[in-house]
């Protein structure tokens, strides 16, 4: 047997504008790029984690000691969150997409007994979860939460505070006070909104446990640190039930960024391995939002899809999202039931866009890491010229003044 080698794996850009991820920032590739070979207990390596838990815990707006970072993807944050759900514990769960879905079937293979779990292990379904759905398209209000957990007064209660399956903004204000009121331990799957919303989670008390990820709104390479932050009361928890994991332990997995029994320490602990290219990258990453800051980038993500939003409408497409990181639409009448078409036919060119993953199928175009005029006038030029080869009667030239004035009043407006 002969071995294959095949050649080298040469990848070309595409201007990834989806739901994410997005466009990793180049200071961060080259911070990633240029970061010394070391062991995952080099001082320096251990003194950037110990600065990168200090860096998140402003850019997350807490002052938990639990706030570190994850190895991995936004998954990977949600399963340490979800680690604390033991079996046959009572939870809630809010579904109205197909993220919060996926976090919903988490939490059922989490909170499953041993029987349950092998009755489908795949999809188990305990007697101890409740799935609240909302329909595609609409977002989870305070209204649906408060009697949700009214009437099933559980021990946890999951939602997505931006869903992007459907391009949903959830009520966080109206779910962390449902969660005070029934003394539940709200957790939160902030994957889409953390770095892209201006709001402190330390405002949100009902809320125990967060946990976002590297690759939207603080805008890292994708394996880099899920940000993830739990309050006290989640860790007295934990600490009285344990869970079912070492890797994804949230009190072990803390001990290498400097925490220990609840206090900072001057350096960490071994836990597991960790990349000091990854460790110089989400370091880099954390420095460019707080340059940015949170509350000036929330304001700019608003700004720009704006500015997408009106240009979409003007082909004629109908905007059904309230992210501000993120359009989801439905296209024109003439070209409804092409989606798919139209969605490959742009990724064939190197402009990511995306379909939802869910019925109805519709257009998701994210604007992650893209907040300036160039970057939007490119996504909305190629998206209309996707349009145009589809058929469909697009004037650019309108579409194109249009955005000229929006962009032409900021700048007025300095």
């Amino acid at each position: 047997m002969t071995n294959t080698i095949f050649a080298p794996l040469d990848i070309p850009h595409t201007l990834a504008a989806g739901p994410g991820p997005g466009n990793t920032d180049p200071r961060v590739l080259a911070r990633f790029a240029s970061a010394g070979t070391a062991d995952h207990m080099q001082p320096d390596v251990l003194r950037g984690m110990v600065e990168c838990k200090q860096m998140l815990r402003d850019v997350m707006g807490t002052d938990n000691v639990y706030t570190f970072g994850v190895a991995g993807t936004g998954w990977s944050g949600l399963d340490v969150m979800f680690s604390a759900v033991m079996p046959g514990d009572t939870v809630v769960v809010f579904n109205n997409g197909t993220f919060s879905g996926i976090d919903g079937l988490t939490v059922r293979m989490k909170a499953a007994t041993a029987e349950e779990l092998r009755a489908d292990p795949f999809d188990p379904k305990p007697a101890s979860v409740t799935i609240i759905d909302v329909p595609h398209g609409q977002s989870v209000t305070g209204e649906i939460v408060e009697a949700a957990l009214s009437e099933h007064k559980p021990k946890w209660a999951a939602m997505a505070h931006w869903e992007t399956g459907s391009g949903r903004v959830n009520d966080i204000r109206g779910f962390s006070d449902a969660c005070d009121r029934h003394g539940v331990m709200g957790l939160v799957d902030a994957v889409s909104s953390l770095g892209v919303e201006d709001f402190r989670i330390d405002d949100f008390s009902g809320v125990a446990g967060w946990a976002s990820c590297p690759q939207k709104g603080i805008c890292c390479l994708p394996l880099t640190y899920a940000p993830v932050s739990f309050t006290d009361r989640y860790i007295a928890e934990l600490r009285r039930t344990g869970c079912r994991t070492f890797v994804h332990n949230p009190v072990l997995e803390a001990r290498h960024w400097g925490i220990v029994d609840g206090q900072d320490v001057e350096k960490g602990t071994y836990h597991r391995t960790h990349s000091p290219y990854a460790v110089a990258a989400f370091h880099e990453a954390l420095r460019i939002t707080l340059q940015h800051s949170v509350p000036q980038r929330a304001r700019d993500y608003a700004f720009h899809e704006a500015a997408l939003r009106d240009a979409v409408t003007a082909m004629g497409c109908t905007v059904t999202s309230n992210m501000t990181s993120l359009v989801v639409l439905n296209l024109p009448e003439a070209l409804a039931g092409r989606e798919m078409e139209l969605v490959q036919a742009c990724r064939a060119q190197g402009f990511g866009i995306w379909p939802t993953l869910s019925a109805p199928v519709q257009v998701r175009i994210g604007i992650l890491n893209l907040l300036t005029s160039e970057a939007i006038a490119e996504i909305v030029t190629r998206f209309a010229k996707a349009m145009q080869d589809m058929g469909a009667e697009v004037d650019l030239i309108a579409i194109q003044s249009q955005l000229n004035r929006h962009f032409d009043t900021a700048i007025a407006a300095e």
